[in-house]
């Protein structure tokens, strides 16, 4: 008999796993498909028109690679935030970006400190490039960014991750908290922020860009806000040495064309992303109120989603299970405090009527209506 070659010693130590299971697969084991896909924080909103004409205007160049300098739409980007074109990266969404960062400054057995129960991504490429993590527990369902710099300080973690706002909790940590953060972390330790949500914070407390400062990068996408999840375009603001690093080690070719386009497309449309925020704060409106209605408490957003405490963790798997015998996707955090939560994109209004009527009627089934918020 035959046997394979051996993987790496790090390879050959690690799980077999993906970070989520795709709702896809989720959909061939129960045999149909759901009817409201509210787990994956897709925009419910769609993309765009420039964006879509954009698509359909460059399918015919899809025998040609992408831009692997990404110029145009770094052009862009330097213009619509400021800052220089040569702090900007483009990479297939902050999926991607995240494994650049861990590749470019993680050794095996390096430190790196998150919040225990953040995204799950992200610790994945800290497990992939040989990292040891070090959690700190949430504090009242937001980031702990004292106790994350004092572990930060004890472990001399190479690096330090924060999701503002937060996934999966949509909480939100104002600009003078950050600043705090930064202040009291080594100046050998990068923090990673990671903004994904940014453009549903408010916009006078978001931390301001600063390319100078060598110890943060920041990453965003255009897959919640833009509504271009599909196809998959993220990128990092940070200091020249910091993105110049990266080229030493990404996927020069990673970002399509038809992407790259629709991206650019979508930074031309102002509008309609103001029209996407707008949307997305009416839906929130719309969950708490459900959510009061039925006994559990609404963690304040600054995203395109609602986390809902229900009190208990098995409450909040009766919900996600029954929810899905309805063909409704959302998710359930797999982390103690957390899992008590179910994670709620914002639909459309039609979506948000359906899953009004299924919620209220499967409330009269539920265990433990009455969830509370610790504090």
């Amino acid at each position: 008999m035959s046997h394979r070659p051996p993987f790496s010693n790090l390879a050959e130590s690690l799980p077999r796993s993906v970070p989520f299971v795709p709702p896809e697969e989720t959909e061939r084991q129960m045999g149909g498909r759901f009817q409201l896909r509210l787990g994956a924080n897709e925009s419910s909103f769609g993309m765009s028109p420039l964006a879509r004409q954009a698509l359909l205007d460059t399918v015919g160049e899809a025998h040609w690679y992408g831009d692997a300098t990404h110029h145009d739409l770094r052009r862009e980007l330097s213009r619509l935030h400021s800052v220089p074109a040569e702090s900007i990266a483009v990479g297939a969404g902050i999926d991607e970006i995240l494994g650049w960062i861990t590749r470019l400054f993680l050794n095996p057995g390096d430190g790196v400190t998150a919040s225990l129960g953040s995204y799950p991504t992200f610790h994945y490429h800290v497990h992939g490039f040989g990292g040891l993590p070090h959690l700190v527990p949430y504090c009242d369902f937001r980031n702990d960014w004292g106790n994350l710099a004092q572990k930060v300080q004890e472990t001399g973690s190479r690096l330090v991750y924060l999701a503002n706002p937060d996934n999966p909790t949509g909480t939100f940590l104002k600009r003078n908290e950050l600043q705090e953060f930064r202040r009291r972390l080594p100046s050998d330790c990068v923090l990673v922020l990671d903004e994904a949500y940014v453009e549903f914070a408010p916009e006078d407390d978001r931390l301001p860009l600063d390319t100078a400062d060598p110890g943060i990068i920041r990453t965003r996408t255009f897959s919640k806000a833009h509504g271009l999840a599909g196809a998959r375009v993220g990128y990092a603001i940070a200091h020249r040495d910091m993105i110049a690093g990266f080229d030493k080690i990404r996927n020069h070719f990673g970002v399509t064309r038809a992407a790259q386009q629709a991206a650019f497309a979508s930074l031309k449309d102002p509008d309609f992303l103001r029209h996407v925020v707008a949307a997305v704060n009416q839906g929130k409106a719309d969950y708490y109120r459900l959510a009061r209605e039925l006994g559990y408490t609404p963690l304040p957003s600054a995203t395109n989603f609602v986390a809902i405490d229900t009190g208990s963790a098995e409450t909040a798997r009766w919900w996600l299970h029954s929810l899905q015998k309805r063909g409704v996707f959302i998710r359930v955090p797999g982390i103690a405090p957390l899992d008590r939560c179910l994670r709620v994109t914002v639909g459309n209004p039609e979506e948000r009527k359906v899953l009004t009527r299924h919620m209220r009627e499967l409330s009269q089934e539920a265990p433990n209506r009455h969830g509370s918020h610790p504090g």
